[in-house]
């Protein structure tokens, strides 16, 4: 296996990790949703989700972008 091959498969497993916390995040608004929480309590908790769901998305974009650049040099 190359060293280019090896970024294709680490990439994949970063973009997955990130796809989770996507999926993490939704579980997480949906259940603050649920809870009937006042309006500023649930204004601190989205942020608090806003800040993860960035998080999550700049890691599955780094995930893509090792797969891409794995692709395009081997």
């Amino acid at each position: 296996m190359g060293s280019f091959e090896l970024m294709i498969w680490a990439g994949a497993a970063v973009t997955l990790i990130g796809v989770a916390g996507l999926i993490a995040c939704v579980v997480y608004v949906m259940r603050l949703r649920r809870s009937g929480l006042d309006d500023a309590a649930m204004r601190a908790g989205l942020r608090k989700g806003v800040i993860w769901n960035t998080l999550a998305l700049f890691i599955s974009i780094i995930g893509l972008m090792l797969v891409i650049l794995g692709i395009a040099f081997s």
